[in-house]
């Protein structure tokens, strides 16, 4: 039986952002009392909440989200095991011997039991060569369920820079994952669809991002 997962965290008024980051604001821009329809009126960052980074949002010169192939966000998964590590520990290259090409790498840290606590700033991160070791698998998808693939705060980014430098598709903010590693334990297939809003030049956007356990 076909299993659907919600991946994403929810939006809404005060939720973490990345440190200097538009904080989010959601409120009745017009009401059925008084309008007639209800419309929210919604301010956010492009990177708020579960979303996608563009390579864009490294480098002018890389693709923005809207000149990216589609098939970026969407395709088969595996979900690599990182949960029980220290906060701040970097996540190593090691860590992801058996993933292969033409697969979307979701990142397990445990630390979306965080989200909306202090805490979830001291996550864990990938390493550089972790980043590169993927590049090098042909990985161009890397999901996360933490606030970044660097560490909060970074001063040099350098697993983002391997990744968007390659022209990957990073996924952030991620939640759940723990369901869908009882399921690649139990065999079962994993699908997920990143597909973020389509806002033009854009280095990020929101995604409802959703997995498909077959």
């Amino acid at each position: 039986m076909t299993e659907l997962v919600d991946l994403s965290v929810p939006v809404e008024t005060g939720m973490p952002v990345y440190p200097g980051d538009p904080e989010v604001s959601i409120g009745p821009a017009l009401t059925v009392a008084r309008d007639g329809v209800n419309v929210l009126a919604v301010h956010m960052g492009s990177q708020s909440g579960t979303h996608v980074d563009a390579p864009f949002h490294f480098g002018d010169a890389l693709p923005t989200l809207d000149e990216l192939p589609l098939e970026r966000f969407t395709g088969p998964a595996a979900v690599v095991d990182a949960r029980g590590l220290a906060p701040r520990s970097p996540i190593p290259a090691a860590a992801f011997a058996g993933v292969g090409e033409g697969v979307i790498v979701l990142v397990a840290t445990g630390w979306s039991a965080h989200w909306g606590a202090g805490a979830y700033e001291g996550h864990p991160h990938l390493s550089q060569e972790a980043a590169e070791l993927l590049v090098e698998r042909g990985v161009r998808t890397v999901g996360i369920d933490a606030l970044s693939v660097d560490p909060t705060p970074a001063h040099d980014f350098p697993a983002h820079r391997v990744l968007c430098g390659a022209h990957a598709v990073i996924a952030e903010n991620l939640t759940g994952l723990g369901r869908l590693l009882d399921a690649q334990r139990a065999g079962r297939a994993i699908e997920v669809s990143l597909f973020p809003i389509r806002l033009a030049g854009a280095d990020g956007a929101p995604v409802r991002a959703v997995a498909r356990i077959g």
